[in-house]
């Protein structure tokens, strides 16, 4: 399956929002499809400014190839992209090669100078962090990825188990299918609340919270909270017990 982006007009001047999603080989197919959709779709809306949405190629060739066999070909490549007024940096499974491409690391620092927002899904915040973009700054990465980024960038003051964190112009989540929420939480800063709830509501994303979940998936949760209703019961009991203890010997 191959998809193409019809190329994007270069920065209009104030009249415009312009976004660029980067894309490179191995991107994980959901953290550039939803804000390519959010954006895509809030583009044939009327609004105060005109909406651009662009995919921008790191690796020197238009033609991408996604982790889940996806055939894709970028609007532009890194070297001929203006300045945007957001950039979203994706991820991919092992982060080094991306991490190590000095033309994109250095295209994110000059882009954070003048963007209004710059923003990331999943292990793309690693390449915010690696520019310094996110120095001083509040921030998540992929679920479960949170320690190890701390300790990868002292720097970074890591969220813990939140989907989404905004923090001075920079936006950062966990990637996957919160990457929709991601992107329509960016397009609502770019924009409005109401127009992004337009967008979200084209989209039925709030059908997500209504979600039908597999059996088993059920299960976990439901074995999940039960644990940890279990576990805090224990220590509420032991606490409690402990307390008593020492009344007893005063």
């Amino acid at each position: 399956m191959a998809l193409i982006f019809a190329a994007a007009p270069a920065k209009a001047g104030d009249n415009s929002i312009d976004v660029a999603v980067i894309v490179y080989d191995g991107v994980l197919t959901s953290d550039i499809i939803a804000p390519l959709e959010v954006f895509g779709n809030a583009a044939r809306k009327p609004w105060l400014h005109k909406i651009n949405v662009e995919a921008v190629a790191a690796d020197g060739d238009l033609d991408i190839l996604t982790e889940e066999g996806i055939k894709l070909k970028a609007d532009r490549l890194l070297a001929a992209a203006p300045r945007y007024d957001a950039v979203i940096v994706p991820s991919r499974y092992g982060m080094d090669a991306v991490l190590g491409n000095r033309a994109l690391i250095d295209f994110i620092r000059d882009q954070a100078k003048t963007a209004h927002w710059m923003a990331s899904n999943c292990s793309g915040a690693l390449v915010l962090a690696q520019a310094g973009v996110l120095n001083g700054k509040r921030a998540t990465t992929w679920a479960g990825g949170e320690a190890s980024f701390q300790k990868k960038y002292p720097n970074v003051l890591v969220q813990h188990d939140i989907n989404i964190v905004i923090d001075d112009g920079v936006l950062t989540s966990n990637g996957s299918v919160v990457s929709y929420e991601a992107a329509i939480a960016l397009l609502a800063k770019l924009t409005s609340g109401e127009f992004a709830a337009e967008v979200a509501n084209d989209l039925q994303f709030k059908r997500v919270a209504n979600a039908v979940l597999p059996p088993r998936l059920h299960w976990k949760l439901a074995f999940g909270i039960a644990a940890a209703a279990f576990l805090s019961g224990t220590f509420v009991a032991g606490l409690t017990l402990l307390i008593r203890t020492r009344r007893t010997k005063r």
